[in-house]
């Protein structure tokens, strides 16, 4: 026998099969209240409109209301800005008439001092993709093949990512392109 100093403390322990009473009284207290929800009554409810009086309008509305001056107000503009802005817009217009050039951009394929590789480079272009056209250009010493005219950066990436698996020195160069 285990003396009474060394055997274990039972200070927090539940005694058996009280979890059991308790699961059941918790089961038959949902079970009252839901059937209690159940046995209510519905709301009363009941149509009255048949008995509501009906209202005529008059023909037309009158002329002098709020509503109809506050649309006249709307549609006449007060303060237009219409002559300033096509002002504006024709002197815009002639500058543009007098430009050239633009910023744009070019993709280069090739740079090199051999002629003979620019041609070839030019020839690969031609025969992997007949839609681009190639320019070749010798800027003392050295040749570029570039290829197509683009007004943005975003108009040139698809070209320049195709023509990158085929050339792997490829570049977006910044030009000026002449507007025909």
């Amino acid at each position: 026998m285990i003396p009474a100093e060394k055997q274990p403390r039972e200070r927090n322990r539940v005694p058996e099969g009280s979890y059991t009473k308790f699961s059941w009284l918790l089961f038959i207290y949902i079970l009252f209240a839901t059937t209690a929800v159940w046995s209510q009554k519905p709301v009363y409810t009941e149509d009255l409109s048949s008995l509501r009086p009906k209202v005529v309008s008059e023909a037309g509305p009158k002329k002098d209301t709020l509503k109809n001056k506050i649309e006249v107000e709307r549609s006449t503009p007060r303060h237009t800005v219409n002559a300033k802005v096509d002002q504006v817009l024709d002197s815009i217009d002639r500058f543009n008439l007098t430009r050239r050039f633009v910023d744009g951009y070019t993709i280069q394929i090739y740079s090199g001092q051999k002629k003979e590789d620019a041609l070839s480079a030019s020839k690969k272009l031609v025969d992997a993709y007949p839609e681009l056209k190639s320019n070749i250009q010798y800027q003392q010493p050295k040749f570029k093949v570039t290829v197509g005219k683009y007004f943005t950066r975003l108009e040139a990436q698809k070209d320049l990512l195709r023509l990158k698996r085929l050339f792997s020195s490829t570049i977006l160069v910044p030009e000026r392109i002449m507007i025909k």
